[in-house]
């Protein structure tokens, strides 16, 4: 019998079991799908410090850009290439510099190495950027890597280690005994187990819900452009000043803000979009044409660059914009690790190492309390 059963197996889900099962804890993994085949798989792979304001987010995505070298050295060898590139973050404005300057000044005070760059050294960073910018600050620590191959390897280290990741596997609710967590009830029957961690993205608040511990979580679409492989042509991950506004909003209604990246296979990949639409899958053609006019606004070759494909998906949105982590006080045994919306690749390793913290009983390394699942913004209590 697992110590622990982790419901749902992207990324977040697959951070928790590995920090759970290098502490010395027994975990099963269960996926109503594939690993890594929802959430996780629609993402950019991004590693970013330089998109959050100071604040508790950004203090866990320091901890988790720390993190990463920590979890990758842990991985078994023959799973370790997640295609890791600390390749740095460069944000360009175009109008006005004083917003960029001064949100990168609140950034180090924070702890954050953000360089206010004068556009020649931009050029210089990446020369086909246009030359409207007006100003730019370069982020060396914001990194990428390959999410699937990221998740995927996670959950070989569990495997190492003697836990089990069962895909095809839907979780319908949880059992209770004498007021605790006892196991998992699943389409193939009851998973025993002491306690279970509720990783499932999106659909986190459905299953919390069947959990007995609801929580407000919601779907957010986003969608990605992916170009033809080209010779080397951007070298950083470079965005828009708008992105941070777009990342930090609650609003509804459809946001786009450009977002360039290159990839080791040298397709570039173009985003990103925001919408609050529950779980409407349509392809927005709309959406995907307002990317390709901003990300020419960035890159002028872009123009000329055929698109090979586009993607998207469902990202886990809190109305606070912060992640939950941790215990769940209504039903003890059940943890929630979700709410990460589109930076819960960047987020995995500082959420699994907290998560285990807490479970195991250590003094966890940053303040968990701005996560907590009791907060007014998630279970809807004043």
């Amino acid at each position: 019998m697992p110590d622990v059963v982790v419901v749902g197996a992207g990324v977040i889900g697959a951070a928790c079991a590995e920090a759970l099962s290098a502490a010395g804890v027994d975990v099963t993994v269960i996926d109503r799908g594939t690993p890594a085949g929802g959430t996780t798989a629609s993402g950019e792979g991004n590693v970013l410090v330089s998109d959050k304001e100071p604040g508790p987010e950004l203090t866990l995505a320091i901890a988790s850009r720390r993190e990463f070298g920590v979890v990758l050295a842990r991985l078994p060898e023959q799973v370790a290439d997640v295609e890791w590139e600390a390749k740095g973050g460069l944000v360009v404005a175009k109008g006005e510099p004083e917003p960029l300057e001064k949100f990168a000044k609140t950034q180090r005070e924070a702890g954050v190495d953000a360089r206010v760059i004068s556009p020649a050294d931009a050029f210089e960073l990446e020369p086909l950027l246009t030359r409207a910018v007006t100003t730019a600050v370069y982020y060396p620590d914001d990194a990428q890597v390959q999410p699937v191959l990221l998740a995927t390897a996670l959950l070989a280290a569990v495997r190492a280690r003697g836990g089990e990741v069962r895909a095809g596997v839907t979780a319908i609710a949880v059992r209770q005994k004498d007021g605790r967590v006892t196991g998992v009830e699943t389409e193939a029957g009851v998973i025993e187990c002491d306690a279970v961690v509720n990783a499932c993205g999106p659909w986190a608040g459905s299953f919390g819900t069947a959990a007995g511990g609801p929580i407000e979580i919601l779907p957010r679409r986003g969608m990605i452009l992916v170009t033809a492989p080209l010779p080397e042509c951007v070298r950083h991950k470079v965005y828009d000043a708008d992105y941070v506004g777009a990342v930090g909003s609650g609003d509804a209604d459809l946001q786009t803000s450009t977002v360039v990246e290159s990839t080791r296979a040298g397709t570039v990949l173009i985003g990103s979009s925001r919408e609050r639409i529950g779980f409407d899958d349509a392809v927005k053609v709309h959406v995907l044409r307002e990317l390709a006019r901003k990300a020419v606004g960035i890159f002028p070759f872009l123009a000329d660059v055929p698109v090979m494909r586009t993607y998207g998906g469902f990202r886990p949105y809190a109305p606070d914009h912060l992640p939950v982590i941790g215990p769940d006080p209504r039903v003890p045994g059940l943890w929630h690790a979700t709410g990460h919306e589109g930076a819960g690749i960047g987020l995995a390793p500082a959420t699994g190492r907290l998560l285990t913290e807490l479970f195991i009983g250590v003094p966890p390394h940053l303040d968990p309390s701005p996560f907590r699942v009791d907060r007014p913004a998630v279970v809807g209590v004043s």
